[in-house]
């Protein structure tokens, strides 16, 4: 005869009282997990977290991303994980500042764990693809507008894969070198300078902005620094270019679900690829919403 309070595979089972007890306090996590969701949905869906971007200077530092073997070149100020981090307390977007990495030096990826209240959105963009113009005219405006707000940080990777495709004027490469320039010497007009980049895109097979309009548009965006037209016209950061295009290619790419860059756009939220359209705002919004609502592992 089996004990009652015996299990068919033989283990003892609690008292009546104790499961009540372990089903109530099974219920009350899982609503206290629920509320959490809820919370970051709210917080995420209503505006003005603020991420207090002066502490993730000191995020930027943290997690050494492997190297492969290219070209040895010093990066530009403000781009120690081979992206530039952007933010804001709700008010004004502003840049994490970062020293510039010597040219031996190993990229740092950007630690995230600090952002545990926002949409932390990364981009791998060529200036020359057409795919990653679609992107940012589609949701450029709700990326800058959620950044703004305190949503969301976006951590901008420019890179280099269409060189062939711009008539041997080599633009991805100086086009990228133009984004490092403003990233050094002004880089909380970086944003703004990105989305100028994409405003009337050249198209692949033509031979791009010249530098000097490279240079004009930079200053059309608000950048003021003297510096960064020259830095522009000497390409003074087209070895670094080459180099993270490298490293994002072979990879790893830290805070991710892919080992490396395969294409451009590549877009990652929270450290989940986005595979879905790149036409379609609703598809993204809903997308960087389920990775704000979704507990940690799902």
């Amino acid at each position: 005869m089996v004990n009652s309070r015996m299990s068919t595979s033989g283990q003892a089972r609690p008292p009546k009282k104790d499961r009540r007890e372990e089903a109530r306090e099974t219920a009350r996590l899982m609503r206290a997990e629920q509320a959490k969701r809820d919370t970051r949905r709210r917080l995420f869906l209503r505006g003005g977290i603020g991420i207090g971007l002066l502490a993730v200077v000191a995020i930027v530092a943290l997690v050494i991303v492997n190297t492969v073997n290219a070209p040895a070149a010093a990066g530009p100020a403000n781009m120690a994980s081979d992206g530039i981090l952007l933010g804001s307390e709700g008010t004004a977007v502003s840049a994490a500042t970062s020293a510039a990495l010597t040219a031996d030096a190993d990229p740092i990826a950007t630690d995230q764990t600090a952002l545990t209240d926002t949409a932390n959105i990364v981009l791998y963009l060529d200036y020359l693809c057409p795919i990653c113009g679609n992107f940012e005219t589609t949701n450029g405006k709700q990326i800058t507008d959620w950044v703004t707000a305190g949503n969301a940080t976006v951590e901008i990777h420019p890179i280099s894969i269409l060189d062939r495709l711009s008539s041997g004027t080599k633009y991805a490469t100086r086009a990228a070198n133009a984004a490092a320039c403003v990233a050094d010497y002004d880089p909380n007009n970086f944003l703004a300078f990105n989305t100028a980049m994409f405003a009337d895109q050249p198209t692949e097979n033509s031979s791009g902005r010249t530098n000097a309009e490279l240079a004009s548009l930079a200053q059309e965006a608000g950048v003021t620094s003297s510096d960064v037209a020259s830095c522009i016209t000497d390409q003074t950061y087209a070895g670094w270019v080459d180099a993270s295009t490298q490293r994002a290619l072979a990879g790893p790419i830290p805070n991710s679900d892919i080992e490396n860059v395969k294409g451009t756009p590549t877009v990652l939220v929270n450290g989940v690829s986005y595979n879905g359209s790149f036409t379609d705002a609703a598809a993204f919004e809903a997308f960087v919403t389920a990775q704000m609502t979704a507990a940690p592992g799902e």
